[in-house]
């Protein structure tokens, strides 16, 4: 039986780790902190070089990138707002799309080997920013309380009724959704960070052993390997969820009418 002080399980404190730069002040960079503000960086100074130039028929980095934002600009934003409206909001969708997958995709990068989405920050920026997108659209078109009105009083509904309701619709609408965009993709990148780490912690715990435990070694190993791919496919599935429940949120906005 494997003693429980030889094996340390992954815990939380990967998430929080201490400041390496302007520690002790509101600007403390942590190691999550600088690969966001790096990959941010690397994820524009990659767009900016696909699109410094552009060709009619585009090669090497340009085709790379007009396609990725075509997948976006297709099957996001046009597939639920229409031409019109996709285009309109299609950098703020491409743009939490690109964001949250590069992101998420730090999970699997050696040397890195953790998403900073994994950590209730960036998510709640996204969040705020698709939620404030939401609030600010509905507004422009309704009014203020035109639009709380559409979004909270169902249509078609006996009058009795309405007081049950609309408190529910309230909460669901405007308290719910922010949270359960920012929960949804946190919660999904930290399990998937435990699970990796675990796998592979399990792994080198077996190798290294030097007891009959070392026969554990390869089924954790391809566990992890497994689970790495799994995990490849919930962060290109977590950023088109993100992005695609903007779209869907924009367009109930507009025709908050008629819900």
């Amino acid at each position: 039986m494997l003693a429980a002080d030889e094996f340390h399980a992954p815990t939380l404190a990967d998430f929080f780790p201490e400041a390496v730069a302007f520690a002790g002040t509101p600007f403390a960079l942590d190691r999550l902190m600088i690969m966001r503000l790096v990959i941010a960086a690397l994820v524009a100074l990659v767009f900016a070089l696909a699109m410094r130039s552009p060709k009619l028929i585009p090669r090497g980095l340009q085709n790379v990138g007009e396609n990725a934002l075509d997948f976006v600009r297709i099957n996001i934003a046009e597939e639920i707002l229409g031409k019109e409206n996709g285009r309109k909001f299609f950098a703020i969708i491409a743009s939490i799309f690109f964001a949250t997958f590069f992101l998420n995709l730090s999970s699997i990068i050696p040397f890195l080997n953790i998403s900073s989405n994994a950590r209730i920050g960036m998510p709640l920026v996204m969040a705020a920013v698709a939620y404030i997108t939401y609030l600010w659209v509905g507004i422009a078109k309704y009014g203020f309380f035109g639009f709380v009105k559409s979004s909270i009083v169902l249509p078609g509904v006996p009058m009795a009724i309405q007081p049950l309701l609309i408190p529910i619709e309230f909460i669901s609408t405007f308290i719910l959704r922010p949270f359960t965009l920012t929960v949804r993709l946190m919660a999904n990148m930290l399990a998937g960070h435990i699970m990796l780490v675990l796998f592979f912690a399990a792994t080198q715990f077996f190798l290294f052993s030097g007891t009959w435990h070392v026969i554990f070694a390869p089924f954790s190993l391809i566990a992890g390997i497994g689970f790495t791919l799994f995990e490849l496919m919930i962060i290109v599935l977590q950023a088109y969820i993100f992005a695609l429940l903007t779209a869907v949120y924009i367009d109930l906005s507009l025709h908050a009418d008629q819900h």
